[in-house]
């Protein structure tokens, strides 16, 4: 639940809330004001924070480890709707459409 905080007229997020939008964050897939505003409540919620830091490194290990490949159409569908329902249940918001993707990044050698 988004709460407006009328002292200084900011949104006030709460953790369900931006932890339910936590990859839509990641995904960049918020609208500047939303981004800015999950920001925000990460910023000042350790627990939100370390969540969010948690998930942005599992975003980073799967594309280092499954980049460059492509997951077949089924799977791009079984997750898409999963991320809806996970969504959905977790902050009563609907997503109509959902991208996904995956990108390789290159490491340099360790020597």
């Amino acid at each position: 639940m988004t709460v407006r905080d009328e002292s200084n007229g900011a949104e006030h997020v709460d953790c369900d809330d931006a932890l339910a939008e936590i990859y839509l964050l990641l995904d960049k897939e918020c609208t500047p004001e939303r981004d800015a505003e999950l920001r925000r409540h990460i910023e000042d919620c350790p627990p939100c924070l370390e969540e969010y830091g948690i998930d942005e490194q599992i975003k980073q290990l799967l594309a280092r480890k499954c980049g460059g490949e492509h997951a077949p159409a089924e799977l791009k569908s079984r997750l898409k709707a999963s991320i809806r329902n996970t969504v959905a249940q977790r902050s009563g918001t609907t997503v109509s459409e959902t991208h996904v993707v995956i990108e390789r990044t290159t490491e340099p050698p360790t020597a």
